[in-house]
């Protein structure tokens, strides 16, 4: 097989596979929590739980002063990070470009510059958080095999991506296909693993909230 039949065969059933997996398991993940249902409330109603569960999902996105002050690097990289990746997956144009082919939106790109030192600063960062975490006493007890596993999913797509516009390395086209099956190595993973949370995080906040609100309590 000639690297150009290897990059296409990437692109093509490759992406269709992990495409499917991707697509099937989010949706299977997200009915076994939706179909678990829960014991009805008996309790008298004493606030809004739609309330307060549209509360707890934007009141917690930046963490209280006292887990500020215990894990500051914890908290910013995170955020660094995040957002790093929410930049370079989507304000990236090519990746744009691809968006729209398959779903028909599209929308403005950040310039190559910004979108090449976020990453840098991502990947970074990225690495940053494993050493914090192999340095760590109670991380390091705490991580298990998919803790690491997750970590080097999420830093593979940058780090080929950015070899990939660089061109380091190999020839164009295996860049390129090393780039995209990367990337599909982490959309298989994605339902079976921690990385699920992108889906769940938002659904457990609304209802932690929604049980809070119910009860009258501020959450």
């Amino acid at each position: 097989m000639t690297e150009t039949e290897f990059l296409m065969w990437v692109r093509g059933p490759a992406f269709q596979v992990a495409t499917i997996v991707f697509v099937f398991g989010v949706v299977v993940r997200l009915l076994e929590i939706l179909l678990l249902g829960r014991k009805q409330n008996l309790a008298e109603a004493r606030g809004s739980a739609m309330a307060g569960g549209l509360r707890a999902i934007f009141t917690r996105i930046w963490p209280d002063r006292g887990t500020l002050q215990r894990s500051t690097f914890t908290v910013v990289a995170g955020f660094v990070f995040h957002i790093g990746l929410f930049v370079t997956i989507f304000l990236f144009a090519p990746h744009i470009l691809l968006i729209r082919d398959v779903f028909g939106v599209g929308w403005a790109a950040l310039p190559t510059a910004i979108i090449d030192a976020t990453t840098v600063v991502t990947l970074i960062t990225l690495v940053a958080v494993l050493v914090y975490r192999l340095r760590n006493p109670v991380q390091r007890f705490l991580s298990g095999f998919q803790d690491y596993f997750v970590w080097l999913v999420t830093i593979l797509p940058l780090l080929t991506g950015y070899l990939a516009f660089h061109r380091i390395g190999l020839s164009p086209p295996m860049l390129l296909a090393t780039h995209i099956l990367s990337v599909e190595l982490l959309m298989v993973a994605f339902p079976f693993t921690k990385l699920m949370h992108a889906f769940t995080l938002f659904m457990a906040r609304w209802y932690n909230g929604a049980i809070a609100g119910y009860r009258g309590v501020r959450s």
